[in-house]
């Protein structure tokens, strides 16, 4: 699974305005509402009883909120880059700016673990986090989440 297979370029949220996590929250659910089709509400739900068993800011600044919705047909991905960093109750207390939003079927088992797993290790990488921080365009963030991780095998020929 590729990057570009879970992020669309219209997407990417280049300097999302809030002031909580709560906020957070519901714009990213407003925004993926549009993506999906589904309800914000229904949305923003399964990301608020996500965040209740635990904390999806993993750290470094950077939150994965993420859940499953059984009327959900594929994967969806939703990047955003907060205008100001915000209190996300992190596991290092520190405040988180960029937010990775992965929404996945009921259905997909392994593919939403992989996927995942997928996000955080693009995060993990400071360089790729400095990119992201440093780039104001939508379309920038875009190129740097799906272009091919350094030492990776081209599929240009």
């Amino acid at each position: 699974m590729e990057m570009n297979e879970l992020v669309q370029q219209d997407a990417v949220v280049a300097a999302l305005k809030a002031g909580s996590k709560k906020q957070v929250l519901q714009e990213l659910s407003t925004r993926a509402a549009k993506l999906t089709g589904l309800h914000e509400r229904q949305i923003f739900d399964v990301l608020l009883e996500r965040e209740r068993l635990g904390t999806t800011g993993v750290g470094r600044g950077i939150a994965i909120p993420h859940g499953k919705l059984k009327e959900l047909a594929q994967l969806q991905g939703l990047f955003a880059k907060l205008e100001k960093p915000i209190d996300f109750d992190a596991i290092d207390d520190e405040p988180v700016d960029l937010i990775f939003l992965l929404l996945a079927p009921e259905s997909a088992g392994a593919d939403h673990l992989k996927a995942l797993a997928k996000v955080s290790r693009l995060l993990r990488d400071e360089t790729m986090c400095a990119k992201l921080r440093n780039s104001e365009d939508a379309d920038a963030i875009y190129a740097l989440l799906v272009e091919p991780p350094a030492g990776s095998a081209s599929s240009a020929a």
